[in-house]
Protein backbone atom coordinates (compact mmCIF):
# COMPACT_ATOMS: atom_id res chain seq x y z
CA UNK A 1 0.00 0.00 0.00
CA UNK A 2 1.53 3.57 -0.96
CA UNK A 3 1.54 5.74 1.76
CA UNK A 4 -0.75 9.45 0.62
CA UNK A 5 1.41 12.32 -0.18
CA UNK A 6 1.61 14.92 2.24
CA UNK A 7 -1.59 17.86 1.64
CA UNK A 8 -0.62 20.16 -0.57
CA UNK A 9 0.66 23.31 0.89
CA UNK A 10 1.34 22.03 3.98
CA UNK A 11 4.30 23.97 5.61
CA UNK A 12 6.78 21.27 7.29
CA UNK A 13 9.03 22.37 10.32
CA UNK A 14 12.11 23.50 9.44
CA UNK A 15 15.46 20.92 8.62
CA UNK A 16 17.65 20.35 11.75
CA UNK A 17 20.72 20.66 9.86
CA UNK A 18 19.77 24.49 9.30
CA UNK A 19 20.60 26.99 11.51
CA UNK A 20 18.85 30.08 9.45
CA UNK A 21 15.80 29.75 11.39
CA UNK A 22 14.48 32.51 12.99
CA UNK A 23 13.50 32.21 16.77
CA UNK A 24 11.13 34.69 17.06
CA UNK A 25 9.28 33.37 14.66
CA UNK A 26 9.26 29.95 15.40
CA UNK A 27 9.87 29.85 19.30
CA UNK A 28 6.61 27.92 21.18
CA UNK A 29 3.83 29.64 20.16
CA UNK A 30 2.71 31.34 23.43
CA UNK A 31 4.73 34.88 23.71
CA UNK A 32 7.31 34.85 26.69
CA UNK A 33 9.02 38.08 27.98
CA UNK A 34 12.70 38.12 29.40
CA UNK A 35 13.05 40.18 32.08
CA UNK A 36 16.55 41.18 31.14
CA UNK A 37 19.43 43.29 33.90
CA UNK A 38 19.56 47.25 32.89
CA UNK A 39 22.28 47.59 30.00
CA UNK A 40 25.11 48.53 29.83
CA UNK A 41 27.66 47.78 32.59
CA UNK A 42 28.01 45.62 35.95
CA UNK A 43 24.94 43.48 36.61
CA UNK A 44 22.10 44.67 38.37
CA UNK A 45 21.88 41.74 40.38
CA UNK A 46 18.85 42.76 42.87
CA UNK A 47 16.68 43.15 40.07
CA UNK A 48 18.58 39.87 38.54
CA UNK A 49 17.11 37.75 41.46
CA UNK A 50 13.91 38.99 41.38
CA UNK A 51 13.46 36.61 37.58
CA UNK A 52 14.42 33.59 40.37
CA UNK A 53 11.63 32.73 42.73
CA UNK A 54 13.45 29.44 44.38
CA UNK A 55 16.04 32.49 45.68
CA UNK A 56 13.02 33.88 47.42
CA UNK A 57 12.65 31.80 50.92
CA UNK A 58 14.23 31.24 54.26
CA UNK A 59 16.58 28.17 55.29
CA UNK A 60 16.28 27.34 59.28
CA UNK A 61 14.75 30.79 59.79
CA UNK A 62 17.53 32.11 57.42
CA UNK A 63 17.34 33.98 53.79
CA UNK A 64 18.62 31.73 51.31
CA UNK A 65 22.33 31.63 50.27
CA UNK A 66 23.20 29.08 47.52
CA UNK A 67 26.62 28.42 46.68
CA UNK A 68 26.06 25.19 44.93
CA UNK A 69 25.74 26.01 41.38
CA UNK A 70 28.61 23.45 40.27
CA UNK A 71 26.59 20.45 41.17
CA UNK A 72 23.31 22.63 39.98
CA UNK A 73 22.13 26.17 39.23
CA UNK A 74 18.56 27.36 39.81
CA UNK A 75 16.29 28.11 37.17
CA UNK A 76 14.59 31.57 36.23
CA UNK A 77 10.93 32.18 35.67
CA UNK A 78 11.27 32.33 31.98
CA UNK A 79 12.36 29.22 31.58
CA UNK A 80 10.04 27.72 34.54
CA UNK A 81 6.66 29.27 32.23
CA UNK A 82 8.54 28.18 28.79
CA UNK A 83 8.13 23.96 30.01
CA UNK A 84 4.68 25.14 31.83
CA UNK A 85 3.58 26.63 28.65
CA UNK A 86 4.56 23.48 26.34
CA UNK A 87 2.57 21.14 28.48
CA UNK A 88 -0.10 23.59 28.65
CA UNK A 89 -0.67 24.71 25.06
CA UNK A 90 0.82 22.81 22.03
CA UNK A 91 2.61 19.67 24.08
CA UNK A 92 2.44 16.60 20.64
CA UNK A 93 5.16 14.39 20.11
CA UNK A 94 7.96 15.77 17.53
CA UNK A 95 8.94 14.59 14.53
CA UNK A 96 5.79 12.36 14.45
CA UNK A 97 2.98 13.66 12.90
CA UNK A 98 1.17 16.31 10.54
CA UNK A 99 -1.07 17.24 12.73
CA UNK A 100 -1.29 20.88 14.31
CA UNK A 101 0.31 20.37 17.62
CA UNK A 102 2.95 18.17 16.23
CA UNK A 103 4.12 20.67 14.01
CA UNK A 104 4.25 23.44 16.79
CA UNK A 105 6.22 21.01 19.07
CA UNK A 106 8.53 20.43 16.05
CA UNK A 107 9.09 23.74 15.36
CA UNK A 108 9.90 24.73 19.15
CA UNK A 109 12.10 21.60 19.27
CA UNK A 110 14.48 22.26 16.55
CA UNK A 111 14.65 26.05 16.79
CA UNK A 112 15.94 25.17 20.59
CA UNK A 113 18.60 23.27 18.82
CA UNK A 114 19.60 26.26 16.27
CA UNK A 115 19.85 28.86 19.24
CA UNK A 116 21.86 26.07 21.38
CA UNK A 117 23.55 25.27 18.39
CA UNK A 118 24.52 29.42 17.58
CA UNK A 119 25.39 29.62 21.67
CA UNK A 120 28.08 27.66 21.43
CA UNK A 121 29.90 28.23 18.04
CA UNK A 122 28.53 25.26 16.02
CA UNK A 123 28.61 25.99 12.59
CA UNK A 124 24.85 23.90 11.94
CA UNK A 125 22.30 22.87 14.21
CA UNK A 126 23.15 18.93 12.88
CA UNK A 127 26.14 19.14 15.43
CA UNK A 128 23.99 19.44 17.63
CA UNK A 129 22.80 16.67 19.85
CA UNK A 130 20.64 16.56 22.72
CA UNK A 131 21.17 14.30 25.73
CA UNK A 132 20.07 13.84 28.97
CA UNK A 133 23.85 15.64 30.27
CA UNK A 134 27.17 15.64 29.95
CA UNK A 135 27.56 12.09 31.30
CA UNK A 136 25.36 10.47 28.51
CA UNK A 137 26.94 13.04 26.04
CA UNK A 138 31.05 11.73 27.20
CA UNK A 139 29.27 8.13 27.17
CA UNK A 140 28.08 8.66 23.59
CA UNK A 141 31.26 9.43 22.58
CA UNK A 142 33.08 6.77 24.00
CA UNK A 143 30.42 4.38 22.64
CA UNK A 144 30.32 5.22 19.21
CA UNK A 145 33.37 7.62 18.35
CA UNK A 146 35.81 5.36 20.56
CA UNK A 147 35.18 1.95 20.79
CA UNK A 148 34.87 1.18 17.39
CA UNK A 149 38.17 2.80 16.79
CA UNK A 150 40.08 1.55 19.95
CA UNK A 151 42.67 -1.64 20.43
CA UNK A 152 44.84 -3.30 22.39
CA UNK A 153 47.52 -0.89 23.30
CA UNK A 154 45.49 1.97 22.73
CA UNK A 155 45.36 4.73 25.03
CA UNK A 156 43.49 7.19 25.90
CA UNK A 157 44.54 10.44 27.90
CA UNK A 158 42.44 11.92 30.87
CA UNK A 159 43.54 14.71 33.27
CA UNK A 160 43.70 13.96 37.07
CA UNK A 161 41.23 16.72 37.14
CA UNK A 162 38.36 14.94 35.50
CA UNK A 163 34.67 14.67 37.00
CA UNK A 164 33.83 10.50 37.29
CA UNK A 165 31.90 11.70 34.22
CA UNK A 166 34.68 12.04 32.20
CA UNK A 167 36.68 8.63 33.76
CA UNK A 168 34.13 5.63 34.01
CA UNK A 169 33.46 6.03 30.07
CA UNK A 170 36.61 5.79 28.84
CA UNK A 171 37.52 3.03 30.72
CA UNK A 172 34.51 1.02 29.83
CA UNK A 173 35.51 1.62 26.14
CA UNK A 174 39.13 0.13 27.13
CA UNK A 175 37.50 -2.23 29.05
CA UNK A 176 35.81 -3.37 26.29
CA UNK A 177 38.54 -3.28 23.57
CA UNK A 178 41.66 -3.76 25.11
CA UNK A 179 42.98 0.00 25.55
CA UNK A 180 43.72 1.71 28.53
CA UNK A 181 43.72 5.39 30.35
CA UNK A 182 46.11 7.10 31.28
CA UNK A 183 46.31 10.63 32.89
CA UNK A 184 48.39 14.02 32.72
CA UNK A 185 49.04 15.03 35.88
CA UNK A 186 48.42 18.34 38.14
CA UNK A 187 50.83 20.30 39.54
CA UNK A 188 50.26 21.36 43.71
CA UNK A 189 49.25 24.91 42.42
CA UNK A 190 45.70 22.54 40.38
CA UNK A 191 47.24 23.79 37.22
CA UNK A 192 47.28 20.96 34.09
CA UNK A 193 51.02 19.85 33.47
CA UNK A 194 50.85 20.76 29.57
CA UNK A 195 54.72 19.49 30.16
CA UNK A 196 53.64 16.12 31.61
CA UNK A 197 50.74 15.77 29.23
CA UNK A 198 53.11 16.62 25.99
CA UNK A 199 55.04 13.75 26.75
CA UNK A 200 52.16 11.21 26.96
CA UNK A 201 50.72 11.90 23.78
CA UNK A 202 52.29 9.19 21.59
CA UNK A 203 51.10 7.38 17.92
CA UNK A 204 48.96 5.26 20.33
CA UNK A 205 47.04 7.73 21.70
CA UNK A 206 43.41 7.96 20.25
CA UNK A 207 41.49 9.97 22.41
CA UNK A 208 42.44 13.25 24.37
CA UNK A 209 39.66 14.02 26.90
CA UNK A 210 39.70 17.29 29.47
CA UNK A 211 37.63 19.09 31.42
CA UNK A 212 37.18 22.87 30.44
CA UNK A 213 36.66 23.80 33.93
CA UNK A 214 37.24 21.57 36.89
CA UNK A 215 34.08 21.47 38.45
CA UNK A 216 36.47 21.26 42.23
CA UNK A 217 38.99 23.77 41.55
CA UNK A 218 37.43 25.98 39.08
CA UNK A 219 40.72 25.75 37.03
CA UNK A 220 40.18 26.79 33.67
CA UNK A 221 42.34 24.73 31.02
CA UNK A 222 43.32 26.41 28.01
CA UNK A 223 41.83 23.99 25.93
CA UNK A 224 43.05 25.57 21.97
CA UNK A 225 46.37 25.12 23.53
CA UNK A 226 45.65 21.51 24.54
CA UNK A 227 43.99 21.13 21.20
CA UNK A 228 47.23 22.23 19.39
CA UNK A 229 49.71 20.20 21.16
CA UNK A 230 48.03 16.95 20.43
CA UNK A 231 47.50 18.21 16.74
CA UNK A 232 51.38 18.03 17.07
CA UNK A 233 51.52 14.45 18.33
CA UNK A 234 48.86 12.47 17.19
CA UNK A 235 45.81 12.38 14.98
CA UNK A 236 43.42 11.66 18.59
CA UNK A 237 39.97 13.25 18.46
CA UNK A 238 39.83 15.76 21.63
CA UNK A 239 37.19 15.38 23.72
CA UNK A 240 35.67 18.16 26.29
CA UNK A 241 33.80 18.46 29.52
CA UNK A 242 32.20 21.85 28.88
CA UNK A 243 29.90 21.52 32.15
CA UNK A 244 31.48 23.80 34.00
CA UNK A 245 32.27 26.75 31.59
CA UNK A 246 29.09 26.68 29.01
CA UNK A 247 26.87 28.81 32.15
CA UNK A 248 30.08 31.51 33.34
CA UNK A 249 31.75 32.03 30.21
CA UNK A 250 31.80 32.67 26.41
CA UNK A 251 32.52 29.29 24.89
CA UNK A 252 33.09 28.75 20.96
CA UNK A 253 33.88 25.06 19.96
CA UNK A 254 35.15 26.32 16.34
CA UNK A 255 37.54 28.45 17.70
CA UNK A 256 38.38 25.97 20.10
CA UNK A 257 39.36 23.34 17.89
CA UNK A 258 37.99 20.19 19.53
CA UNK A 259 36.30 17.84 18.11
CA UNK A 260 33.51 17.24 20.52
CA UNK A 261 32.07 19.46 23.40
CA UNK A 262 29.37 17.81 25.93
CA UNK A 263 27.39 20.11 28.67
CA UNK A 264 24.72 19.73 30.79
CA UNK A 265 21.22 21.65 30.89
CA UNK A 266 20.76 22.03 34.77
CA UNK A 267 23.72 23.97 35.34
CA UNK A 268 23.08 26.62 33.02
CA UNK A 269 20.10 27.65 34.35
CA UNK A 270 18.05 25.33 31.98
CA UNK A 271 15.84 22.19 33.17
CA UNK A 272 17.18 19.03 34.43
CA UNK A 273 17.47 15.94 32.23
CA UNK A 274 18.87 17.57 29.30
CA UNK A 275 22.04 18.60 27.69
CA UNK A 276 23.95 18.69 24.66
CA UNK A 277 26.59 16.78 22.82
CA UNK A 278 28.65 19.18 20.18
CA UNK A 279 30.48 17.00 17.47
CA UNK A 280 32.47 17.79 13.85
CA UNK A 281 29.83 16.90 11.29
CA UNK A 282 32.18 14.86 9.74
CA UNK A 283 32.95 13.03 12.44
CA UNK A 284 29.23 12.32 13.51
CA UNK A 285 28.67 10.75 10.11
CA UNK A 286 31.18 8.41 10.40
CA UNK A 287 29.63 7.34 13.72
CA UNK A 288 26.92 4.56 14.24
CA UNK A 289 24.12 4.72 16.95
CA UNK A 290 24.20 4.77 20.32
CA UNK A 291 20.93 4.13 20.86
CA UNK A 292 18.40 2.17 18.76
CA UNK A 293 14.72 2.50 17.63
CA UNK A 294 12.14 5.14 16.67
CA UNK A 295 12.78 8.62 14.91
CA UNK A 296 16.52 8.09 14.01
CA UNK A 297 15.82 5.03 11.12
CA UNK A 298 15.04 6.22 7.61
CA UNK A 299 13.88 2.51 6.84
CA UNK A 300 13.59 -0.84 9.14
CA UNK A 301 13.27 -4.47 8.10
CA UNK A 302 13.93 -7.75 10.07
CA UNK A 303 17.26 -8.24 8.00
CA UNK A 304 18.51 -4.63 7.88
CA UNK A 305 18.27 -0.62 9.35
CA UNK A 306 19.23 2.16 7.27
CA UNK A 307 19.63 4.91 9.75
CA UNK A 308 18.77 8.75 9.39
CA UNK A 309 21.74 11.31 9.46
CA UNK A 310 22.97 13.24 12.63
CA UNK A 311 21.72 14.70 14.84
CA UNK A 312 18.76 12.91 15.01
CA UNK A 313 20.38 9.58 14.35
CA UNK A 314 21.80 9.87 17.88
CA UNK A 315 18.41 10.73 19.41
CA UNK A 316 16.41 7.73 19.59
CA UNK A 317 12.63 7.95 21.10
CA UNK A 318 10.66 10.11 22.44
CA UNK A 319 12.53 13.07 22.52
CA UNK A 320 12.83 15.44 25.60
CA UNK A 321 10.56 18.10 24.04
CA UNK A 322 9.72 20.50 26.86
CA UNK A 323 13.03 19.92 28.58
CA UNK A 324 15.07 20.95 25.22
CA UNK A 325 12.37 23.77 25.01
CA UNK A 326 13.34 25.10 28.11
CA UNK A 327 17.18 25.23 27.86
CA UNK A 328 16.89 27.12 24.62
CA UNK A 329 14.77 29.87 26.80
CA UNK A 330 17.89 29.38 29.05
CA UNK A 331 19.96 29.99 26.40
CA UNK A 332 18.07 33.41 25.72
CA UNK A 333 18.52 34.18 28.82
CA UNK A 334 22.29 33.87 29.21
CA UNK A 335 22.49 36.07 26.58
CA UNK A 336 20.60 38.43 27.42
CA UNK A 337 22.27 39.21 30.53
CA UNK A 338 25.36 38.68 28.49
CA UNK A 339 28.39 36.39 29.43
CA UNK A 340 30.91 39.01 29.81
CA UNK A 341 28.97 40.85 32.39
CA UNK A 342 28.22 36.91 34.01
CA UNK A 343 31.91 36.30 34.36
CA UNK A 344 33.29 39.45 35.43
CA UNK A 345 30.66 39.66 38.32
CA UNK A 346 31.64 36.29 39.19
CA UNK A 347 35.27 37.36 38.82
CA UNK A 348 34.50 39.80 41.60
CA UNK A 349 32.99 37.60 43.48
CA UNK A 350 35.56 34.75 43.62
CA UNK A 351 38.49 38.10 44.21
CA UNK A 352 35.86 38.71 47.44
CA UNK A 353 35.66 35.17 48.53
CA UNK A 354 39.54 34.81 48.22
CA UNK A 355 40.32 37.89 50.29
CA UNK A 356 37.95 37.44 53.38
CA UNK A 357 38.92 33.65 53.47
CA UNK A 358 42.97 34.97 53.20
CA UNK A 359 41.94 36.58 56.73
CA UNK A 360 40.84 33.37 58.23
CA UNK A 361 44.32 31.58 58.93
CA UNK A 362 42.36 28.23 59.84
CA UNK A 363 41.07 27.55 56.22
CA UNK A 364 42.99 26.30 54.05
CA UNK A 365 42.06 26.92 50.01
CA UNK A 366 42.70 24.20 47.81
CA UNK A 367 44.32 25.26 43.91
CA UNK A 368 44.04 28.77 44.06
CA UNK A 369 47.28 29.98 43.64
CA UNK A 370 48.22 33.87 43.30
CA UNK A 371 46.59 35.32 39.86
CA UNK A 372 49.72 35.35 38.32
CA UNK A 373 51.11 32.30 39.11
CA UNK A 374 49.03 29.85 37.66
CA UNK A 375 45.85 29.52 34.70
CA UNK A 376 42.72 31.65 35.49
CA UNK A 377 40.21 30.46 37.92
CA UNK A 378 36.84 30.27 37.39
CA UNK A 379 34.61 31.12 40.45
CA UNK A 380 34.87 27.45 42.48
CA UNK A 381 36.13 27.71 45.44
CA UNK A 382 37.22 23.75 47.70
CA UNK A 383 38.80 24.43 50.94
CA UNK A 384 39.43 22.51 54.23
CA UNK A 385 38.80 23.43 57.81
CA UNK A 386 41.49 22.24 60.25
CA UNK A 387 40.07 20.05 62.59
CA UNK A 388 36.51 20.17 60.93
CA UNK A 389 35.25 16.83 58.75
CA UNK A 390 33.55 18.70 55.16
CA UNK A 391 30.37 17.00 55.87
CA UNK A 392 29.47 18.67 59.01
CA UNK A 393 31.17 22.00 58.04
CA UNK A 394 28.02 21.63 55.28
CA UNK A 395 25.51 20.56 57.94
CA UNK A 396 26.71 23.75 60.48
CA UNK A 397 26.20 26.26 57.51
CA UNK A 398 23.11 24.68 56.60
CA UNK A 399 21.60 25.70 59.84
CA UNK A 400 22.24 29.23 58.82
CA UNK A 401 20.67 28.98 55.27
CA UNK A 402 24.00 28.19 53.11
CA UNK A 403 23.55 25.69 50.97
CA UNK A 404 26.87 24.40 49.51
CA UNK A 405 28.27 20.91 48.64
CA UNK A 406 30.53 18.77 50.73
CA UNK A 407 32.70 15.64 49.31
CA UNK A 408 34.66 14.55 46.69
CA UNK A 409 32.78 16.17 44.53
CA UNK A 410 33.22 13.00 41.94
CA UNK A 411 36.32 13.85 41.48
CA UNK A 412 38.25 11.12 43.79
CA UNK A 413 41.54 11.18 42.25
CA UNK A 414 41.84 14.47 42.17
CA UNK A 415 41.02 14.35 45.91
CA UNK A 416 43.95 11.57 46.10
CA UNK A 417 46.33 13.89 44.03
CA UNK A 418 45.62 16.88 46.58
CA UNK A 419 46.46 14.66 49.41
CA UNK A 420 42.64 14.79 50.95
CA UNK A 421 39.36 12.78 51.34
CA UNK A 422 36.80 16.11 50.60
CA UNK A 423 36.31 18.95 50.54
CA UNK A 424 33.88 21.88 51.36
CA UNK A 425 33.27 23.54 48.00
CA UNK A 426 31.20 26.89 47.42
CA UNK A 427 30.36 27.60 43.66
CA UNK A 428 29.15 31.18 42.52
CA UNK A 429 26.77 31.99 39.91
CA UNK A 430 25.34 35.40 38.26
CA UNK A 431 22.72 36.03 40.89
CA UNK A 432 24.91 35.40 44.03
CA UNK A 433 26.09 38.79 46.18
CA UNK A 434 29.13 39.78 48.03
CA UNK A 435 26.99 39.83 51.09
CA UNK A 436 26.22 36.47 50.26
CA UNK A 437 30.36 36.04 50.81
CA UNK A 438 30.00 37.71 54.17
CA UNK A 439 27.41 34.92 55.44
CA UNK A 440 29.39 32.27 54.20
CA UNK A 441 32.60 33.62 55.79
CA UNK A 442 30.64 34.34 58.95
CA UNK A 443 29.61 30.67 58.93
CA UNK A 444 32.91 29.58 59.15
CA UNK A 445 33.48 31.57 61.74
CA UNK A 446 30.32 29.98 63.52
CA UNK A 447 32.17 26.57 62.68
CA UNK A 448 35.16 27.10 64.08
CA UNK A 449 33.64 28.41 67.11
CA UNK A 450 31.95 25.47 67.94
CA UNK A 451 35.10 23.27 67.03
CA UNK A 452 37.42 25.45 69.28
Amino acid sequence: MTAPAPLAGRERPAGPGSLDVDRRDRREPSARSCRRPAEPGSLDVDHLREAFPILDQEVHGHPLVYLDNAASSQRPDVVIDAISDCYRTYYANAHRGVHTLSERSTDAYEAARGGIARFIGATGSAELIFTRGATESLNLVAQSYARPRLGPGDEVLLTEMEHHSNIVPWQLACEQTGARVRAAGVTDAGDLDLGAMAGLIGERTRVVALTHVSNALGTVNDVAAVVELVRDRSDAAVVVDGAQAVPHMEVDVSALGCDFYAFSGHKMYGPGGIGGLWGRAELLASMPPYHGGGAMITRVTFDRTEYTAPPHRFEAGTPSIAPAIGLGVAVEFLESVGLGRIERHEQELLSHTMEVLGELPWVRVLGHPAPAAGAPRAAVVSLVIDGAHPHDVATILDEQGIAIRAGHHCAQPLMERLGVPATVRASFGMYNTHEEVDRLAAGLHEVRRIFG
